[in-house]
């Protein structure tokens, strides 16, 4: 094999290894943090669906303090809940508004988790056709398809 075929199949590698495949591993641990931020509102919606089922008002609970140290908690009126809406802020919900604001940003997040798999859809794409492109310029025979 030549010289000029080496070179580009050392840059198609190259390519592939210091780009393609970081952005891969990227791209997933992005989309596994959204389906984290899908678990938890999903595990919110369904605890604040049995308060409301169970018409619970008042609510005793175990508050972790930290490193694991939990502390016993009253609340006097679990009506209304604080929910994490981003950058530190959290705001005060009733139930109803609560469910509201999480179907919204559950839509949110699906539109996130698709967005993420197409990005690794194509990345994945890509990277199947520079390593068809490599066994081009090696000549070598194409790989059944199964």
């Amino acid at each position: 094999m030549d010289t000029i075929k080496q070179e580009k199949v050392r840059r198609f590698e190259e390519f592939v290894d210091r780009r393609l495949k970081p952005d891969l591993v990227h791209a997933i641990a992005q989309r596994d943090k959204v389906f984290e931020q899908k678990k938890i509102f999903s595990d919110l919606r369904s605890n604040i669906e049995n308060l409301e089922k169970n018409s619970v008002t008042n609510l005793k609970t175990l508050v972790n303090l930290g490193s694991e140290v939990y502390m016993q908690a009253n609340v006097p009126d679990a009506t209304r809940i604080f929910v994490d809406v981003g950058l530190g802020f959290h705001v005060e919900f009733t139930w109803s508004e609560a469910l509201n604001y999480i179907s919204a940003r559950e839509e949110k997040i699906a539109r996130q988790i698709e967005e993420y798999t197409r990005l690794i859809a194509s990345i994945k794409a890509q990277i199947k056709m520079v390593c068809e492109g490599i066994r081009e310029l090696l000549q070598l025979p194409a790989e059944p398809a199964y």
